[in-house]
């Protein structure tokens, strides 16, 4: 239970006019009866969670409520909260399952600090996220009344006890009939609860209903008109209810967006990415957070045309890709952490092979089957350095949602211009937040130029590594005048086994080269800040928003910190170390581990420094200081100022 707040806080906190108290002190709502006295207070921005046991569509209505404040025109962010287990016992503190919406007056980039509201299905899930330090001191708890009156005594103690707790320790808990509001509308409370609650926040957060009634019709839209309508009944009711019951409403200004948005979480970008690159073969084997991106693409190539293949495993399913991509159809790959691991042989052989590959890793937390629903960024040097021997790739890692969808498009233009793997670096973050961004107008570039299928002129060879660049034109199988034995053994120009040592290193430096040539297309990337200064924070992925959320409040407090974001780090820009060279200090914030000095064991000489400042380290001998967190949540950006600011003072 956080005990930060003051006394003084938590009871001002209290003092805040409720519907009405009951002999326990803790709010309850009047039944039927509207609120005498309704102030909407403006905000400029709320996070707010919906959370219950799996399968009460805690998740579902978060979801929504993000879709309604991003078509009323606030930015939004929204993050999965998900439990460890598919189906963890109901009524426990580690199974919250649910949603976390961010909603602001501008544009929103990350899933920000603690939650302001929460609505709670039962006690047992709200004490998880207490114990996780989500809730800040003092937020407002709508929490299901029915467990009170629970036939099971422990049930009914247990629910009162941390009632009590609860706003002993200065929450606001207001007590609310949902089961018995759901059943005046269906039988099966579990089965419309998320739908009342959505109408609630529908209320409290002052959204138009045309826009929500619009978006249960959309979420619906599969399902019968019956079910349609039942389920907007639900959604009227918990606005009603919220009408006549509750004395607080809010309002967050928004501007709608003069071009059309749209809203997905990072995995339905990604998959719209390979749409959009034409690419029409996902090869995949399902895991978890991955596998959305295959739903969503066999639902589109079943319209569009193209086929996802669920391999027996992640080994079949790369080396189906492969086989696909060296027949001329450039083929994406999509998996997570261990199943990026099982890949890793056959990945080989593509680079071997120099066949185009698209390779789509939606990182999750490690090693083993470490934490396969919570994210992480532990997959950074393996995707670089995977796979046996020498074995260049291409890796980008993408830092918010609408980056999904263009860095698909990039990847598969890469891999083919250069023959290559392209690793995507993603993470469970990405692959379930959501945020809107415009939509996307096709664009003919997008797509990767046609392959050359003119005959192959006599006397040209598959690998004529061109000396400077390595690159070498691709020849596809049937092919006239192309004929050659594909094979994964070291091998000449001409595709013929070699194990003499001039081959086997000239091939090596062709297969790097191409590094190298891809390196001198990319831009430096910009810096966010000053160019120079006391602190630069390097970061890559998923991070970027927190970041600069923290950078920026920094600045405007006058401290000379500025920030720096990797998409592409294998190969890595031109121009980084310049950067770096012009600040006192370099930090990275990464989601992988590093060791800490503060332990007694551990010192300069044995410490092990996080992914990316391991890299930079290495490539700008500049000494690259880390910081970061393996917590299985997206990192905070008041946990990120905090460490700058320590890192400041330590200057």
């Amino acid at each position: 239970m956080p005990e930060s707040a003051s006394p003084k806080t938590r009871r001002a906190k209290l003092d805040t006019p409720a519907p009405s108290t009951n002999g326990n002190g803790q709010h309850v709502a009047p039944k039927g009866r509207k609120s005498p006295r309704r102030t909407v207070v403006t905000l400029q921005e709320h996070i707010v969670e919906v959370i219950s046991d799996s399968g009460e569509g805690a998740q579902r209505c978060g979801q929504s409520f993000g879709a309604i404040a991003a078509r009323t025109g606030n930015g939004v962010w929204t993050v999965e909260i998900i439990p460890a287990e598919i189906r963890p016992p109901a009524r426990s503190v580690a199974g919250a399952s649910g949603n976390r919406i961010r909603v602001g007056a501008k544009r929103v980039t990350n899933g920000g600090n603690e939650t302001d509201l929460v609505v709670a299905f039962n006690e047992q899930v709200l004490l998880g996220r207490i114990h996780s330090r989500e809730l800040k001191p003092g937020s407002t708890i709508l929490l299901e009344s029915m467990w009170r009156d629970d036939p099971n005594p422990s049930v009914a103690a247990s629910y009162m006890d941390t009632v009590q707790r609860l706003v002993a320790a200065g929450y606001r808990v207001i007590e609310i009939p949902m089961e018995q509001e759901c059943l005046r509308h269906v039988s099966d409370a579990r089965k419309g609860k998320n739908m009342f609650v959505l109408g609630m926040l529908c209320n409290i957060y002052s959204f138009d209903m045309e826009l929500a009634r619009d978006q249960v019709a959309l979420t619906f839209r599969k399902k019968t008109q019956a079910v349609i309508d039942k389920n907007l009944d639900l959604l009227e009711a918990g606005y009603t209810w919220a009408e006549r019951n509750l004395d607080f409403q809010y309002k967050i200004p928004a501007v709608r967006a003069t071009e059309p948005q749209i809203v997905v979480n990072g995995n339905t970008a990604l998959a719209l990415g390979v749409l959009a690159s034409g690419m029409e073969i996902c090869a995949m084997y399902p895991i978890t957070p991955a596998t959305s991106v295959s739903h969503y693409l066999s639902e589109a190539f079943d319209k569009v045309g193209g086929l996802v293949h669920q391999a027996e495993d992640e080994i079949a399913a790369c080396a189906f890709a492969i086989g696909a991509s060296y027949a001329g159809k450039c083929t994406v790959t999509v998996t997570s952490g261990p199943g990026y691991s099982l890949k890793q042989e056959a990945i080989g052989l593509a680079v071997m092979g120099e066949i185009p590959l698209v390779v789509v890793n939606v990182q999750r937390g490690g090693p083993s089957t470490g934490q396969p629903t919570k994210t992480e960024q532990g997959d950074l040097l393996t995707t670089m350095f995977g796979s046996h021997g020498d074995a260049p790739k291409v890796v980008m890692a993408p830092a918010t949602i609408e980056d999904c969808f263009y860095s698909v498009i990039a990847a598969r233009k890469i891999a083919e211009t250069f023959n290559m793997v392209v690793a995507i670096l993603s993470d469970a973050t990405l692959a379930t937040s959501q945020q809107p961004f415009p939509r996307p107008s096709f664009q003919e570039d997008w797509m990767a130029p046609p392959i050359d299928q003119t005959p192959i002129e006599p006397g040209s060879k598959p690998y004529d590594w061109d000396p400077e660049t390595g690159l070498a034109r691709r020849f596809l199988p049937g092919q006239a005048g192309g004929t050659h034995t594909l094979t994964g053994l070291a091998h000449d120009e001409l595709s013929h086994v070699a194990y003499d040592s001039d081959t086997n290193e000239r091939s090596l430096r062709a297969r790097s080269l191409k590094l190298a040539a891809l390196q001198r297309t990319l831009k430096t990337p910009p810096v966010f800040g000053p160019p120079k200064g006391d602190l630069l924070v390097v970061g890559w992925g998923s991070t970027k928003g927190a970041i600069e959320e923290a950078v920026g409040q920094l600045q405007e407090e006058g401290h000379k910190v500025s920030s720096l974001h990797l998409t592409f780090i294998q190969p890595m820009p031109k121009g980084i170390k310049e950067i770096l060279q012009r600040f006192h200090q370099v930090m990275t914030i990464e989601g992988n581990w590093s060791d800490r000095l503060e332990d007694s064991i551990i010192d300069e000489s044995n410490r092990r420094y996080s992914a990316l400042a391991m890299l930079l380290r290495a490539r700008t001998l500049i000494a690259v200081d880390c910081w970061s967190e393996v917590r299985g949540q997206p990192i905070k950006p008041n946990t990120i100022r905090q460490v700058l600011l320590e890192k400041l003072k330590k200057a």
